[in-house]
Order: structure tokens, then C-alpha cells, then sequence
């Protein structure tokens, strides 16, 4: 086995008490003595704190870089102001997802932070594609994320001038004497920001942000059902090589400049595809959300079917939803079963649970927009 890597918070965690489990290569922390449920409940009501350090952060710069980016990511980049991050993806020339992404604009660069489990392949991509006429740099910089209600209280002691951002800036900071890099989003439905450390910086900046009282460390399994619930996509899950954006209802991250009739229109890897299914809706099935009666939780990798028996898709992720109060998923079915309302059926241990398809999130966006 492949020695597990370890990222800058790794004493921390152990001595709070985390359970490590192996994550994309790396040790990380599935969840704290406070436990799962509890974790994700502290952070839709105050503010919990993870780390996603293992995450790939690359600057990219040179001539022309968000044109260049733009080869590769069907998202308006060249549009992109500075200071401003769009969710982005690397398309197949196939017309799959070969990851998802983040990208800013931060001036004299465009910086990227990428999937854990991808990023190698990731970097691999870009110096492939760009390496002759652009800079690559893959960093080494701690990453948490701050989320919930209260991250903007927590925010205003520590860096007063990030809570003047709205969802989707990004801003580079002065705290203390280190220079971080903090954007207003994250990965659970809520309000918060993602702050890039200095590797050997983010231990204090962590105990600092731990030290104020509505903050708790969260692991990986709330960060799991939390996303569940605000229905984002987990690469490797949710969307793959073998899903196309439209599919994976997507569409919205292939800018509307990138699309037939826009200024930029294709010009990235499986755009004909692609394409073709934004403007023809011609693909034979579709991401939903899933919810189920009762309390068993419907896993990913459990089959969908028909009342008559038929198989139709299969759920990608699934789980309880404690602030939903009930079994959520999402999955993949026919083109003829995704109107919201229509009944499905999860085969689980030989039986056959009936779930509801219905629009995603399962809970109330609280994005901050000013």
C-alpha cells in the first residue's frame, strides 16, 4: 500500500481526539468525539470548521491565461473580473467530467483549487495542454473552510475586511503576519469562506479560528451529509469521466458565452457533445434528488427500479440528512422518471424502498450575496 500523505493539521486532529481514516491518499479526519450528526447539526446552526488541505491548489499565469484556461474549462473565464471565483469543469474529449473545479481571477494570475483524488491527473492536464505557453505551479498551502451561520461573526474578529465580500469574491489578506487568501464560499448550503494558509502558518490560524466559541472542528462525514443535503455533485460519485455535464445537471457551469450563440461558443475538449445536448436536450438520463419514506438511509450503489421491476439508475450518493429530518440521495434515472413527484424504487438488502424524485437542494441555500 501507498503510504498515506498527511496534511498540515494532522497533530491537531489527533489531538482532538479525530478518527483518521485513509481519503484520497491522504489521512484525514472522518469525525471528532462530538460525532457525525452532531457535527453537522453545530455547523447549520453556528460554525464548524474543516480542513481541505488535501485539495490541489495551482496558480496558473502567463499571456492570455483565461483564454488559455478556456481550451480547457467551458466557463466564462475571460469574463471573469478580477477578485471574482466561478465553480468550473475540465471536460473529456469525450464529453466527460474529468474533474470539477474552482478558479479566481486574482490579477496577474488565475489560481485553481482542485479534487483531491484528481489533482495529480490535474496538473498532469494542464501542463500537457498549456505547460508550453503557461506557468503551472502547484502549491503548498494549507485550506480550510469555515462554514455555518456565524462564520461572518467569527470572520469579523479575525479579518474584518473578508466579511465585505459576497458569495463567489476572493481577496487576499493581511492577518497578523501572514497573507491569506480567503474566498466567500464553500461546500455545505451555507455562508462561509475557504482561507488559504501558508503550509507551515496553518496550525495556529486553525487553533485561532477553534479558540472562538461558536466554532467546532468537523470531519469528513458531516462535510459528506452537509453537501448531500445543499445538492452538490462529489466527483468520483456524482458526476465522473463517464457522465457529461448536462447529464449531471451541470448545464449552468457552461457559460452561457460558451454555448451556441454566444461569443465564445465550443472551442473546449467534447464541446460537439456537450453541446449538442445543451441545445438539443438529447441524453437519455439525469441526475435527481431522491427522498425516501421512513429512516433507512439509501447508500450509493443501490438500484433504482421501476414498480414493475425494471431497472432505471442508481443512486450516487445517499445518506440520513439530519437537518431534513429524513433518507436523501441523489442518482441518475431514465429521461422519463426525472419530473419531480415521479416514485422509484432503491432495491436495499432484498427489498425494494419507494423514493420520491424531487428538485435538489434538500435545504435552503444561505449563500451570502449582500
Amino acid at each position: 500500500m501507498t503510504e498515506l500523505k498527511q496534511t498540515p493539521l494532522h497533530a491537531l486532529h489527533c489531538r482532538l481526539g479525530a478518527k483518521m481514516v485513509p481519503f484520497a491518499g491522504y489521512e484525514m479526519p472522518v469525525q471528532y468525539p462530538l460525532g457525525v450528526k452532531k457535527e453537522h447539526e453545530h455547523t447549520r446552526r453556528q460554525c464548524g470548521l474543516f480542513d481541505v488541505s488535501h485539495m490541489g491548489q495551482v496558480v496558473v499565469s502567463g499571456d492570455n491565461v483565461a483564454e488559455e484556461l478556456e481550451t480547457l474549462i467551458p466557463a466564462d473565464l475571460v469574463g471573469l473580473a478580477e477578485g471574482a471565483q466561478r465553480y468550473g469543469l475540465l471536460t473529456s474529449s469525450e464529453g466527460g467530467i474529468l474533474d470539477d473545479l474552482m478558479v479566481v481571477n486574482a490579477g496577474d494570475n488565475f489560481y485553481l483549487v482542485v479534487n483531491a483524488a484528481c489533482k495529480e491527473q490535474d496538473i498532469a492536464h494542464l501542463q500537457a495542454h498549456l505547460g508550453d505557453r503557461l506557468t503551472i505551479e502547484p502549491l503548498d498551502r494549507g485550506l480550510l473552510a469555515l462554514q455555518g451561520p456565524s462564520a461572518h461573526l467569527v470572520m469579523q474578529r479575525i479579518c474584518p475586511a473578508a466579511c465585505e465580500m459576497v458569495f463567489m469574491q476572493h481577496g487576499r489578506f493581511q492577518v497578523a503576519d501572514q497573507e491569506v487568501w480567503i474566498s466567500r464560499s464553500g461546500y455545505t448550503g451555507e455562508d462561509g469562506f475557504e482561507i488559504s494558509v501558508a503550509a507551515d502558518a496553518t496550525e495556529a490560524f486553525a487553533e485561532r479560528l477553534l479558540s472562538e466559541p461558536e466554532v467546532e472542528a468537523i470531519g469528513l462525514g458531516a462535510r459528506d451529509s452537509l453537501r448531500l443535503e445543499a445538492g452538490l455533485c462529489l466527483y468520483g460519485h456524482d458526476m465522473d469521466t463517464m457522465t457529461t455535464p448536462v447529464e449531471a445537471g451541470l448545464i449552468w457551469a457552461i457559460s452561457k458565452p460558451r454555448r451556441h450563440g454566444g461569443d465564445r461558443p465550443g472551442g473546449f475538449p467534447g464541446a460537439d457533445l456537450i453541446l449538442h445536448q445543451v441545445d438539443t436536450k438529447d441524453h437519455t438520463r439525469k441526475r435527481v434528488g431522491l427522498v425516501a419514506e421512513g429512516r433507512q438511509p439509501v447508500r450509493e450503489g443501490a438500484t433504482l427500479l421501476t414498480e414493475n421491476g425494471s431497472e432505471v439508475g442508481m443512486v450516487t450518493s445517499g445518506g440520513f440528512g439530519p437537518s431534513v429530518g429524513k433518507p436523501v440521495a441523489m442518482g441518475y434515472v431514465s429521461r422519463d422518471l426525472e419530473a419531480p413527484g415521479t416514485t422509484v424504487y432503491a432495491e436495499v438488502r432484498g427489498k425494494r424502498l419507494p423514493m420520491t424524485v424531487t428538485k435538489t437542494p434538500f435545504v435552503t441555500a444561505n449563500y451570502y450575496r449582500g
